[in-house]
């Protein structure tokens, strides 16, 4: 990852959402109403001059004023939001637009760099923490004339602190279910999948390294990828570990999450493990069909995390609309995938260590820690962090050698071997698959009081314990993992999920939209009462 001259520009950061302080515009533009209006249409409107980005821009910004209180999936708006809104309406003026999402406003998990914000990660240990420089796949954002809208709460650290629980972060608080206020949102883009769901932006962007992204769609109902790892740079993200981490776009259709991947991918030189996306990338929203169901095949795996007797119905009812729209259903074995969570949670304990120590060598000179030592130390003895346990920062810290240790070779190799090769893999390979469909996860659990254990992706636990993850499987091989929204189990929603081999973003997309297209299975959040 690059090394980067940073110039500490002091801004001071708070929890209260920032104020927009720029000068009016010498033409107010009419009032946009943004609920549950797609990013694709809110393209086509200013691209047809019906509205304005100033306009779309203060619509999210006063919208999330008004609800966001409940639910804390906003750390912050851009300073110069409307600025960049204001840049991009001159731009569509001038004849100079940079394509279908100039204007258009989006909101990035608060541990994806951006120039004006701090990137906290959910920490206090990084409320200074100002970036020189946006992170790779902001300046693809922005270069595509995205307007970034401000920051989406996360689980702290990503959700890798702590087993004993922690909703959120200390810096964005806990998240709340928009569906139900006392249920989870999921973690840890919990923040990007709630502004998702509730029109807070066009659309969102979230991080996955085991399950961050497809979970928070399912449990939000809204439409999230994991792409193949190394489709879009790492670098200025805040990892828990490079050989599972991506980002990835979060919308309410999938259309719009196909628009907002687009100029997400490609190559980076900064990211060494990039090297291959420019050869796969592709305008992903122009390759969809809503026929692409038709003569396809799908694996059916069943035994998974969150399958039971309350959401097999609203499986078996996806099912048959895959059936009805021409795939060809495969029911398979139940080792296909197995629990890798032990592998898994070794992967992450060793990669934390090491790939957090990169990220922090080019943070400010203002954020003072550098290792993962120093978090520890600051955790223990600041007084807003310190209530919390960090036993997962503990194991990494006890961890020695990195990549070379033979447990973690170990583990990285047979868990992508059973998940990839043996796993999905095989499956694809030997009934001819175009994709495998799972239940992304069940449905919302109650939110459990902080410092309470809990059974979480990294905790220790016997071999098996668990049943299989469709989200860490895909995770660990580094294949795409696409969940589509499928409808509501006792009032939540629940997600279907398409996995398919490397590369293969633009199928997966063709058959989410072909589903979501007959299904229209989406049951958008109950309307939001006022902030206070």
């Amino acid at each position: 990852m690059r090394r980067r001259s940073v110039i500490y520009l002091p801004l001071a950061f708070s929890l209260v959402l920032a104020a927009c302080s720029q000068e009016e515009p010498e033409t107010q533009a009419a009032p946009y109403a943004v609920e549950e209006v797609s990013l694709s249409q809110i393209s086509d409107d200013l691209g047809a001059g019906n509205t304005t980005s100033v306009a779309v821009t203060e619509a999210y910004i006063a919208r999330i004023k008004a609800h966001d209180a409940p639910l804390n999936s906003v750390i912050a708006i851009a300073p110069d939001a409307l600025e960049q809104a204001a840049a991009s309406d001159k731009r569509r003026a001038d004849g100079k637009a940079l394509g279908p999402l100039d204007g258009i406003p989006v909101l990035l998990k608060d541990n994806i760099d951006a120039v004006g914000m701090p990137t906290t990660a959910g920490s206090y240990l990084l409320e200074e923490n100002m970036p020189a420089q946006d992170a790779d796949v902001t300046k693809h954002l922005r270069a595509a004339g995205v307007v970034i809208l401000g920051k989406a709460n996360t689980s702290q650290w990503a959700g890798f602190r702590t087993t004993k629980g922690l909703n959120g972060s200390t810096v964005g608080k806990g998240p709340h279910n928009p569906y139900d206020h006392a249920r989870t949102a999921s973690g840890s883009s919990s923040g990007s999948g709630i502004a998702a769901a509730v029109s807070f932006a066009a659309a969102t962007v979230g991080t996955d390294t085991t399950g961050s992204i497809v979970s928070p769609s399912s449990h939000n109902g809204v439409v999230g990828i994991r792409p193949t790892v190394a489709l879009i740079s790492r670098d200025g993200i805040v990892p828990v570990s490079l050989e599972m981490d991506t980002s990835g776009p979060m919308a309410r259709t999938v259309k719009d999450l196909a628009m907002l991947l687009t100029p997400m991918a490609g190559s980076d030189p900064d990211d060494p493990w990039s090297a291959d996306a420019d050869a796969h990338k592709a305008d992903y929203a122009a390759g969809l069909s809503a026929d692409a169901l038709k003569g396809a095949r799908l694996g059916v795996v069943r035994n998974t995390g969150g399958y039971d007797e309350r959401t097999q119905p609203v499986f078996d009812a996806a099912l048959q609309v895959l059936a009805a729209q021409g795939a060809e259903l495969v029911e398979l074995p139940d080792d296909t995938i197995e629990d890798v969570s032990q592998e898994l949670r070794a992967i992450m304990v060793y990669n934390i260590k090491e790939d957090m120590a990169a990220y922090l060598a080019d943070a400010p000179e203002v954020v003072k820690v550098r290792t993962m030592a120093d978090i520890i130390e600051f955790n223990r003895t600041d007084p807003r962090e310190s209530m919390l346990d960090q036993d997962l920062l503990e194991a990494a810290e006890a961890t020695t050698g990195g990549r070379q240790n033979p447990e973690f070779v170990e583990a990285l190799v047979y868990a992508k071997k059973r998940a990839g090769e043996d796993g999905y893999g095989r499956a694809i390979r030997e009934h001819d698959l175009d994709a495998v469909v799972a239940l992304t996860a069940g449905p919302a659990g109650l939110i459990i009081p902080d410092g309470t254990a809990k059974d979480f992706v990294a905790s220790v636990r016997p071999k098996g314990a668990v049943p299989p993850s469709v989200s860490g499987n895909a995770a660990v091989a580094g294949y795409p993992n696409l969940s589509v929204p499928m409808g509501l189990v006792d009032g939540l929603p629940v997600g279907l999920s398409f996995v398919g081999p490397k590369w293969s973003e633009q199928t997966l997309l063709s058959l989410g939209y072909a589903y979501e297209q007959a299904a229209q299975a989406r049951v958008p959040p109950p309307p939001l009462g006022p902030a206070n």
